[in-house]
């Protein structure tokens, strides 16, 4: 491995001063706006010979209006730009010197064509998924499922994304999946971000950005990759904002409601927001467990687990222009989360011998109140009007909860007359973060066709953590020693990146970037006196090659090396007691996870996109349960196995059935490999598995819009596990009212009841079987409505035609 660092990084320093000097071609760029300056998304640009209009080249701009056309040769040329429901615009013609010319349009104002906009009764249809070089767009706003669900929802639909056991996301098969909300870094990972998720509105969200293979310019810890929320912002003048509400249904009853307001005037541009959310989950989960040598042994087990959470969240921010180079702002992000669950399992432990047979009913009752609360300070320089930007953040994330839980178990022996037996037990849980990170970017523009990236950022963490453990002797509450533990965990990194694009020749683009990562980390066990030292540099190279070989075929080339360092809580070597034949035990000497990505795409006809990759993980972690047979008990424990391979295909496939129907279609081919070494024997699990989504969007009459998406998962390796295979359907209909101000939206998930968490472990005759269903099917009824003063309202109505969806992909 560090022979493979210095062969690349050997490479980057031989590259990088030679691509600054092969500059030989240019591009046409700008930005396509309305006129309230809000971006034009996927416009369509077109390149005409000005002699004779003869189109020449052209593209489909961005989600954000901008676009980048290749230079022609020498000649007179100018821009069409047109887009459904605007006047079609020619800019001033130009000429073009040579094959190295450029020239910045900056931005061009669309006027809306107010007589096209009344006889207008088809709605064009945004498209659901767009792929690009580096990454894949999944469009969220203004779709019918997105209402009334949850971000965590929102995300476990996307392509490739998959929920486990534990209810965490994965992405490919791969752990290690890092979120960003408006491109800034949540700094939160495990059961704290599926709380962030589960209670962020998805109607708020307007497009996820999945990226696999991410720059130098991001954080390395990500192993699988990165998606990015992209929320909705308003930067129309004047006051605008929503109202929504929401009712779900799966077998319990959950409500949303929630209002968002923004406000610009001049240079200052304000916005706040307010969601409460009451959410009910509930989980089943039937697990036989089977031991080494006894076949006619086991602990069959039947667990019910309901819950309530009760979420206001709070969200301010503003941002300030201090001029037109320079501006400030700051978010502030407060929630408050109450929870109340129940867990119940009904289980029977069997040796062979019936009078040995015993039944256990186990109740837990458990709560936490919990308060998360963010802010960000964020300033943004142009320093000149070459590209040459400055920014800088503060972060400052502090996590504090209470949990407490009680324990009641009966256990009644079958062959013992009057041989019931019922133990009392409980735990308090304070427990708090507090997360401070700091960083800043630096882009310049180098030569004609050449960016230069620099940037730097430093994070500290506490991790506070105290588990007090009682038992009931004598009808009194005692402590538990052997159960409790305080542990404090604190983590210093200390990052800097460099990164450089450029154009080599007419067809090749390349960008190259190391970044270096120094941590710090201790974990201060206080109960047991242990402590943890960890002291470590790594380096992380990435390297991205794009050759255009013709107008209809190009391919990209990428690889990159990531981490994935344990979650603070994996760290804590705690005992978290679940019933009295199984617990969960932190492991404090987790290694950190290190990944070696390579991947290929190529855009074929600037639709089809065929993405494949190969990725090899040393010391993956994963759980690894380690079963008991002598007193039938388990413990799982996350652990380092030995290596991870994977290979992954994917295919991106859209389809027009009709011009009011289009379906999007993703198939990802999937190998795994996990080998792991236990009591000194290599243990290996394996499988090949496709993941397929396909996605319908169709505009019916009276501006109803349906929308059906299904989804196959099929058999798959993680860890020592063999996961079975699930499939699944949604589906949901949107229809806008009162000049589309008010929306109303249903749907119905998992109409089948068939996304189920079913799998497999054995290790040397330890076997568990189990097989988890999650709530996932529901019925949803959401209303939003939308109100702007100060401002001419903007329907979201009018979005493009298909053809132009189609090309979206071809920039």
């Amino acid at each position: 491995m560090k022979s493979l660092q210095h062969i690349i990084i050997l490479l980057l320093i031989t590259v990088l001063p030679q691509a600054g000097i092969a500059q030989t071609s240019g591009f046409l760029t700008g930005a396509v706006k309305d006129e309230q300056g809000q971006p034009v998304g996927f416009a369509n640009v077109a390149l005409l010979e000005a002699s004779n209009a003869k189109v020449i080249n052209g593209t489909t701009a961005d989600a954000e209006g901008r676009f980048q056309i290749k230079s022609p040769g020498k000649g007179t040329y100018f821009l069409r730009f047109n887009f459904l429901g605007y006047v079609q615009l020619n800019s001033e013609p130009f000429e073009v010197t040579g094959d190295s010319f450029t020239k910045d349009f900056g931005s061009t104002t669309l006027k809306e064509n107010a007589q096209v906009l009344q006889v207008v009764e088809v709605q064009a249809m945004r498209p659901t998924i767009v792929a690009y070089a580096d990454k894949m767009v999944v469009n969220v706003e203004g779709t019918a499922l997105a209402g009334g669900s949850s971000a965590y929802e929102v995300l476990s639909n996307s392509p490739g994304v998959w929920i486990d056991q534990n209810g965490e996301l994965k992405l490919n098969g791969k752990a290690g999946v890092k979120v960003m909300i408006n491109n800034k870094l949540v700094h939160i990972t495990g059961k704290e971000l599926q709380n962030l998720l589960q209670n962020m509105s998805g109607d708020n969200i307007k497009e996820l950005e999945i990226i696999t293979n991410p720059s130098a310019k991001y954080d390395a810890e990500g192993a699988s990759g990165i998606i990015n929320i992209s929320l909705k912002q308003h930067k129309e003048t004047g006051l605008n904002g929503s109202l929504h509400a929401g009712y779900q249904y799966n077998e319990l009853n959950g409500y949303t409601a929630g209002a968002e307001v923004n406000y610009k005037k001049g240079p200052w541009n304000s916005f706040a927001g307010f969601d409460f959310a009451e959410r009910a989950t509930f989980r089943t989960n039937n697990m036989k467990r089977t031991f080494q040598g006894q076949q006619n042994s086991g602990l069959n087990q039947n667990l019910r687990e309901e819950g309530t959470s009760t979420v206001p969240t709070f969200r301010i921010g503003s941002d300030f222009d201090l001029n037109q180079q320079h501006s400030i702002g700051f978010l502030a992000d407060v929630s408050f989360y109450n929870t109340r669950n129940q867990i119940k399992t009904l289980a029977k432990l069997t040796d062979g011998n019936p009078e040995n047979d015993l039944l256990i009913d186990a109740l837990n009752n458990g709560r936490s109140d919990n308060q998360n609360s963010a802010v960000n300070l964020h300033y943004l320089g142009k320093l000149d009007t070459l590209g040459t930007t400055f920014s800088a953040d503060f972060d400052y994330v502090r996590l504090y909860s209470q949990s407490d839980a009680t324990f009641v178990n009966r256990l009644d022996s079958l062959g013992v007359p009057a041989g019931v037996s019922i133990s009392r037990l409980m735990y308090e849980n304070p427990n708090n973060y507090d997360i401070y990170a700091a960083k800043a970017d630096f882009s310049k523009a180098i030569g004609k066709a050449g960016k230069l990236e620099l940037g730097a950022k430093a994070s500290h963490v506490i991790s506070d953590n105290e588990l007090k453990f009682y038992e009931e002797t004598d009808g009194k509450m005692l402590p538990d020693v052997k159960r409790s533990n305080h542990f404090i965990y604190k983590e210093n990194i200390l990052a800097a990146y460099a990164s450089f694009s450029t154009v080599i020749g007419s067809k090749l683009s390349m960008q190259a970037g190391l970044r270096a990562e120094q941590t710090f980390a201790e974990g201060n066990s206080v109960t047991m006196g242990q402590k943890t030292n960890r002291d470590y540099l790594d380096l992380f190279p990435t390297l991205f090659v794009q050759h255009s070989v013709n107008d209809n075929y190009q391919v990209s080339y990428s690889y990159n090396r990531r981490v994935n360092r344990p979650q603070y809580s994996d760290l804590n070597p705690f005992i978290f007691y679940i019933d009295p034949y199984s617990w969960v035990v932190g492991n404090p000497y987790l290694k950190p996870q290190y990944t070696n990505a390579f991947s290929v795409t190529q855009t074929i006809s600037q639709r089809y996109n065929v993405v494949v990759g190969y990725a090899v993980t040393k010391d993956f972690i994963t759980e690894i349960p380690q079963q008991n047979a002598a007193d039938k008990t388990t413990y799982f424990q996350q652990q380092n196995v030995e290596d991870m391979k994977s290979i992954n295909a994917t295919v991106i496939v859209p389809v027009q059935v009709l011009p009011t129907w289009q379906i999007n279609n993703t198939a990802t081919g999937l190998f795994h490999k996990f080998t792991k070494e236990l009591d000194h024997q290599m243990q290996a699990n394996e499988q090949v598995t496709f993941m397929l989504q396909s996605n319908h969007s169709i505009q019916m009459p009276k501006d109803v819009k349906l929308e059906v998406n299904a989804g196959y998962q099929g058999p798959m390796a993680y860890g020592l596990y063999h996961i079975n295979a699930n499939w699944g359907v949604d589906a949901g209909l949107k229809r806008s009212f009162m000049d589309d101000k008010l929306d109303v939206s249903v749907g119905i998930t998992d109409i089948f009841k068939t996304k189920r968490m079913a799998g497999t472990i054995d290790i040397d005759g330890n076997k568990i079987e189990s097989d988890q269903y999650r709530g996932t099917q529901s019925f949803k009824i959401n209303l939003r409505y939308r109100f702007s003063q100060g401002s001419e309202f903007k329907s979201g109505k009018i979005s493009m035609n298909l053809d132009e969806v189609n090309r979206a992909g071809g920039k």
